[in-house]
């Protein structure tokens, strides 16, 4: 990819007008008002996207029918695959719980690599890139929900959690999903925004119009929502344990508790950032910034700007929790001898992530910043 000449650009985090010069490879370029990353230049990006895409693609399709984890506890055996995985929390009549994780681990992330790769074939050719802007407007709206990386890390604190109880073993799927994601998460570093846009669509990418009111009140009535969720999702069960035919409900803070008490500090940590500070962090956040453009605050533009950039960041892992529950559902299934089975207050924080996340993304940042003249704070 070859650096782009002197331009003019829209900001889309602050809508500033920036003169972009020509950049040299490893150099990137920041709005002066905001900070926000405009465009970057890295050598051969478009050929590395490539060959982390389609490797990505290969690693995914090699992690579907394999055996992705072992499970052995009293003489009884139990492998899940990631499809099979699924099954049962269909059979367990959290149909919610596989459609969010099926999307989020599987289908998402493959429509996003099928997307990048057919921009990027054209580009490569020389050739006219067909449906180029809604492709690449699908793929940038795909890539927050795609949480590989974020499932993988639910992946080893569910096995660390039952490490002490039963023998577990790795299988192919597994490896092959450890590759597949190390190289989605290498594709998302080599996609420039605003290079695809300008080599597909020969246009720079624009920002949909900034809608005040529209803005502000889908972000309270998606942040009283999350709020609303947030307490059942933290009183109620996030899933039973039956081990030897006792039943033992578990909350979210009630988990972390067992794991300190346990001496699994590390994951106790985890577990309790990931779903009580982040949650609560985001939401606190959210509804200071929503306040402050309703008001009509003009100050701490930087400051804003930073926080909202903080829980954009650090939303999406709250799924961590989500998926732990999933995974030990799927893969303890042993009768009276040890069952493990979701409950009602994973959705419930589930819906909580996911309400937080869409709150972050109608929140307008430009609302931040406009009808204000302010210099680089």
């Amino acid at each position: 990819m070859k650096a782009e000449l002197c331009t003019t650009v829209v900001c889309h985090e602050c809508s500033n007008h920036v003169h972009l010069p020509a950049l040299k490879p490893r150099q990137k370029a920041l709005c002066p008002r905001c900070g926000f990353v405009l465009t970057k230049h890295t050598k051969d990006s478009f050929q590395k996207l490539m060959a982390f895409a389609i490797s990505a693609f290969i690693f995914l399709a090699l992690s579907m029918p394999f055996k992705f984890l072992g499970f052995s506890a009293s003489g009884q055996e139990q492998s899940i695959g990631i499809i099979s995985g699924l099954n049962v929390l269909v059979e367990q009549d959290y149909l919610f719980l596989a459609i969010i994780q099926m999307l989020s681990i599987v289908i998402l992330p493959a429509i996003v690599l099928v997307g990048l790769i057919a921009v990027v074939i054209p580009i490569q050719l020389n050739k006219e890139v067909p449906y180029a802007k809604r492709t690449l407007d699908l793929v940038y709206a795909l890539i927050p929900w795609s949480m590989a990386e974020i499932f993988l890390i639910g992946v080893l604190v569910s096995l660390i959690k039952i490490s002490s109880m039963a023998d577990i073993t790795m299988g192919l799927s597994f490896y092959a999903y450890i590759g597949f994601t190390l190289c989605m998460s290498a594709t998302v570093l080599y996609t420039d925004k605003h290079q695809l846009y300008l080599s597909a669509t020969k246009e720079h990418h624009s920002s949909h119009p900034l809608n005040r009111s529209q803005s502000i009140q889908r972000t309270w009535a998606l942040l009283i929502t999350s709020i609303i969720l947030y307490i059942p999702a933290n009183l109620l069960p996030i899933m039973n344990t039956r081990f030897l035919g006792a039943n033992e409900p578990s909350t979210i803070l009630g988990g972390v508790l067992l794991l300190w008490e346990s001496g699994s500090y590390p994951i106790a940590l985890i577990i309790f950032i990931a779903s009580v500070i982040v949650p609560i962090g985001k939401l606190v956040i959210l509804i200071w910034l929503n306040y402050t453009v309703q008001n009509g605050m003009d100050k701490k533009h930087s400051e804003r700007i930073f926080w909202y950039r903080v829980t954009e960041f650090i939303g999406r892992w709250s799924m961590v929790d989500v998926f732990v529950v999933a995974i030990l559902v799927s893969l303890i299934q042993l009768g009276n001898t040890m069952t493990i089975l979701p409950g009602p207050a994973s959705i419930a924080f589930c819906g909580v992530v996911i309400l937080t996340m869409l709150a972050a993304m109608t929140f307008d940042t430009r609302l931040i910043w406009t009808d204000t003249a302010v210099k680089h704070e």
